[in-house]
């Protein structure tokens, strides 16, 4: 394991590549969504191959564990393969890693895209020191800005990155500058990975959160236990997306989401930076996992050291691919 230090980033990708689709979570919900963003892919000029079981369904999952499992290691285990793209979230990626090894990686690297519940492969594929890509998943990029999908693109193409902007927590006393190695991901699945052989080591990192449909006791249930067991105290800032899908109802007195981030994060003392435009119903700009970045939270900052590109639009701006 390499989890000290930045995670290895696999070759660029070059249109004509073979990448392998593989649903190692939750079962398609429509395949409109899906065949769009296959075709996002291939008008780019990238092979894309439907691994056998894509599309099964048991329950809430893309098929039994074994089945999805050996989708992943189908990918990992050809050659021509140079990279897995994940159908969609849901639920179900972090019952694969039970009683999983990862085949040896870092003579031939793959891109691992996606986001959401794909949360627990990403972190897990980090100990191993390999860089994957919190990004939209096939059902969710055709919904993405221009820029969003540019940006996805350029990464994983050219290896670079533009910085993007928040709102920086410098008069909550959460202000100044850290960097440190991005470790993103939605709050939920990460927070069950504590204390579990996926959990990476969480020294000297970056954390970028999101999630959807969290009502917000329950995101202040989740920090307590980042909390709780100390994990905060080791992470060098925080960086906040979007948490949407939740609305009140008349079940009684809530928080805000606002209120409870604040509550949660703000006597820590660290970089914080809120309101940056990835996570679910809205623009997901694709986040490197385990690459060193710089936290500035006077000025509402996510940049890379390397990044030559401008920062991308507001949401809602037109922008040219």
């Amino acid at each position: 394991m390499r989890s000290e230090s930045r995670c290895q980033l696999p070759p660029s990708l070059s249109p004509g590549d073979l990448l392998y689709v593989i649903s190692p979570s939750g079962g398609l919900l429509t395949s409109e969504k899906f065949a769009e963003g296959l075709a996002i892919w291939r008008q780019r000029g990238y092979r894309l191959h439907l691994c056998d079981g894509y599309d099964d369904r048991w329950g809430y999952l893309a098929g039994k564990d074994s089945r999805r499992r050996q989708q992943l290691l189908a990918a990992l285990q050809n050659p021509e393969c140079k990279g897995i793209l994940c159908a969609r979230g849901g639920y179900g990626g972090t019952r694969l890693l039970e009683e999983w090894d990862w085949p040896p990686l870092t003579a031939a690297p793959k891109w691992l895209i996606g986001f959401s519940d794909i949360t627990g492969l990403l972190w897990s594929l980090s100990k191993q020191g390999i860089s994957g890509v919190h990004g939209p998943v096939l059902t969710t990029l055709a919904d993405e800005p221009a820029w969003s999908i540019a940006r996805l693109f350029s990464w994983v193409e050219h290896h670079q990155i533009a910085p993007i902007q928040g709102r920086g927590w410098a008069e909550m006393g959460c202000g100044g500058q850290a960097s440190g190695r991005l470790l993103p991901g939605n709050l939920c699945v990460a927070t069950h990975l504590l204390g579990t052989p996926a959990e990476p080591d969480l020294t000297n990192v970056i954390l970028a959160f999101e999630d959807v449909g969290e009502a917000p006791y329950r995101l202040d249930r989740m920090l307590t236990q980042w909390r709780s067991n100390g994990r905060l105290k080791q992470v060098k800032g925080i960086a906040l997306g979007r948490f949407s899908g939740w609305q009140p109802d008349q079940s009684g007195p809530t928080l805000s989401v606002a209120e409870v981030m604040s509550d949660r994060l703000s006597d820590l003392g660290i970089p914080i930076v809120s309101d940056l435009p990835f996570g679910h119903d809205g623009a997901n700009a694709a986040l490197p996992v385990g690459i060193s970045v710089q936290l500035n939270a006077d000025a509402g900052t996510l940049s890379w050291p390397d990044s030559v590109l401008p920062s991308p639009p507001a949401e809602g701006w037109p922008a040219e691919v």
